[in-house]
């Protein structure tokens, strides 16, 4: 069939207990801590105008976070709003202390001395860890599933990180990192997802993530009707999701949640309609090396149960398809670099809007020419090389084209 698989929510509502972590006094406190470094900057929200006009749709805003702190990628928000927070926590000090200048002076070593961080990544993750642990004069140590690309690898490298590439997939890179971490002097485990017992670092990558979130939220003029977005472990997702509940608690927007097929443990688990997670196992070939985890964060899952929409489960052809829309956009528009993982949302709203297979799907969320929908493009030409083998080169063709 070679189709996007979908399915509403139907899942029982938990006690939400989670949502309050994404409050916008929690995301407030990120982005002032963010605010002090002095290499940020609000990333770019794209709006296109005349690609939502051929969509059928009111607006279509992509925000690309290619821009973020020199790292071609958002995750750099989670692993470094985490690091501070848990310094904070190892000197008894608030938040509002760990300001970049004092992470990254004299005073920070004499308060805290050196850990090292441990976490596993497919590039994105892995290369903001580095990167904080480097600002911050830290240890940082990464691993990455097999099929990484060098080029991420190198990246990671590049920010003085020790990294290797293990015979594993991404989730049992998790559980190697967190063992290594118990057994290592100041050893402490950087991970975007919660399981049992580990889930307070996972909330402050959470609320780092959120940052970008508001930042959109005030770069558009009013409420969007639609978010759409891609989910590896969930935490982005949720991060997102919870906080636009939180800011519009009476009239949240509609969430979509994209996961790549071969790694669809959202979207399965959303199929049990029982509210219980899903895990996927083996190897998860996929182009979207970012969303190719196995095993939800619990904490996001128990959000996205509760305020998510419909669940989506996609072939790699959706994302190339969006990569080659948005990299040459409809005349007027301005142009998005987005890598695989960060062009699935394009390519999922270009199929429902204009392949009447997914009628139903269109019908169910609403979508027309009323609706406002918001995209996250996390990720820039992370791997150039098979950025341009899928742009230029049409690998991955849209079905039937």
């Amino acid at each position: 069939m070679n189709q996007i698989k979908w399915t509403l929510n139907a899942m029982p509502k938990s006690d939400d207990r989670y949502l309050p972590l994404m409050s916008k006094a929690n995301v407030d406190r990120a982005r002032a801590f963010f605010k002090t470094f002095p290499q940020y900057a609000v990333t770019p929200l794209a709006r296109l105008d005349n690609m939502a006009g051929r969509l059928g749709l009111g607006g279509l805003f992509v925000k690309d976070e290619s821009h973020r702190f020199g790292l071609n990628a958002f995750k750099v928000l989670g692993g470094a709003f985490a690091m501070a927070r848990y310094i904070a926590e190892q000197t008894n000090q608030a938040i509002e202390a760990m300001t970049y200048d004092y992470l990254t002076g004299e005073q920070l070593r004499q308060d805290f001395g050196q850990a090292t961080f441990f976490t596993a990544t497919d590039g994105n993750h892995g290369r903001g860890v580095a990167w904080a642990a480097k600002q911050l004069g830290q240890r940082a140590v990464v691993h990455m599933p097999k099929g990484s690309a060098k080029v991420r690898f190198d990246n990671i490298a590049r920010e003085g990180a020790k990294v290797t590439i293990e015979d594993m997939n991404y989730d049992d890179c998790v559980r190697l990192a967190a063992k290594e971490a118990a057994n290592t002097e100041h050893g402490v485990v950087m991970q975007d997802t919660a399981w049992e017992g580990y889930e307070l670092i996972p909330s402050w990558i959470m609320q780092g993530y959120g940052c970008m979130a508001q930042e959109a939220a005030g770069q558009l003029a009013g409420r969007p009707t639609h978010v759409f977005l891609q989910a590896g472990v969930g935490c982005m997702a949720s991060a997102v999701v919870g906080y636009y509940v939180n800011l519009y608690p009476e009239d949240p927007p509609k969430f979509v949640i994209i996961e790549a097929e071969s790694a669809a443990c959202l979207y399965l688990g959303a199929c049990q309609r029982d509210g219980t997670p899903a895990i996927v196992d083996g190897d998860m070939p996929t182009i979207m090396a970012g969303l190719a985890c196995g095993e939800p964060n619990l904490l996001g899952w128990d959000i996205l149960r509760n305020h998510a929409d419909a669940f989506l489960a996609c072939p790699d052809w959706v994302s190339a398809r969006g990569m080659r829309l948005l990299a040459a956009p409809m005349k007027g528009d301005p142009a998005v670099i987005s890598g695989e993982s960060g062009a699935v949302g394009m390519g999922v709203i270009d199929a429902v809007m204009t392949d009447p297979a997914y009628g139903e799907l269109k019908e169910a969320l609403g979508l027309g020419a009323d609706s406002r929908v918001l995209l996250f493009s996390t990720e820039g030409d992370t791997d150039p090389e098979n950025y341009r083998r899928i742009v230029w080169g049409g690998a991955y063709p849209t079905p039937g084209e």
